[in-house]
């Protein structure tokens, strides 16, 4: 049995388009034994939402078949806040649900916060970098969802997390302390244990070389990287992050 784990913008669809070959292929790996499961980093969307539109198009799949950044975020500070802390959010309200859902206290005073989650935020302004910088020049703790400069659509890409990290960074002058999407080991750990195999029979298929690539090769999983999204296999060739393998796109993972 084999445990594969997909991204989903740029891997199984383009915003609203279905990669082609993407229901067969995944129908194909059920089919035979093996096990799925749905990480994204991006936050702006509920699981419920991916789980549907997944389904809407033509793969079922169930809310507890989806990891993303924001149940990843949420996880960790249930373990990590005391009684007392209070989280400072920026980001969109799909996050904050989420947060909501596992009892994380959130405050909108960055002098009384303890921690501040750092999220894409498409009404992002200077009053909330504002707020971002007070918090953390006052020793709260920095978590960002997900480390993506841009999210790739089916025509192009527009700016994500990453971008705002670079704002804060800007301002501080240091990097922040901790990222729980990919490509860290929490996002890792988190898929294999809910596919309940060992790092080296999972397979991480993605788009991006920095997330998806790094965080299979970081953690002795295989990487797989599908030619559909942001990376060109001429960006492949001369990355430090190289996957083990290389597809054009999700339709050809059978073949592996």
């Amino acid at each position: 049995m084999k445990g594969f784990i997909f991204d989903l913008d740029g891997t199984v669809y383009l915003g609203d388009q279905l990669i082609e070959g993407a229901v067969e292929a995944i129908h194909a790996l059920r089919s035979r034994g093996d096990k799925v499961v749905f990480l994204s980093n991006k936050p702006i969307a509920t699981r419920q939402s991916y789980a549907h539109k997944l389904t809407k198009m033509g793969i079922p799949t169930s809310v507890d078949d989806i990891l993303n950044s924001s149940l990843i975020v949420a996880r960790y500070l249930q373990n990590v806040c005391k009684t007392e802390d209070k989280v400072l959010v920026i980001g969109e309200e799909p996050i904050r649900d989420e947060l909501r859902d596992h009892g994380i206290a959130m405050s909108e005073n960055p002098l009384e916060v303890s921690y501040v989650v750092l999220s894409w935020d498409r009404q992002f302004t200077y009053d909330r970098l504002n707020d971002l910088y007070q918090a953390a020049i006052r020793g709260a703790v920095v978590i960002a969802s997900n480390p993506d400069r841009t999210c790739p659509l089916e025509d192009g890409q527009i700016p994500d997390t990453g971008a705002l990290i670079g704002a804060l960074e800007g301002a501080t002058g240091t990097p922040i302390q901790l990222v729980v999407g990919k490509p860290s080991k929490i996002a890792a750990e988190a898929a294999v244990q809910h596919l309940g195999l060992d790092y080296d029979a999972c397979y991480m298929v993605g788009d991006r070389l920095e997330t998806d690539i790094k965080m299979g090769n970081d953690t002795g999983m295989n990487s797989v990287l599908v030619l559909t999204g942001i990376t060109t296999r001429e960006m492949a060739e001369t990355s430090e992050h190289t996957p083990r393998y290389i597809l054009n796109s999700i339709k050809d993972i059978v073949n592996l």
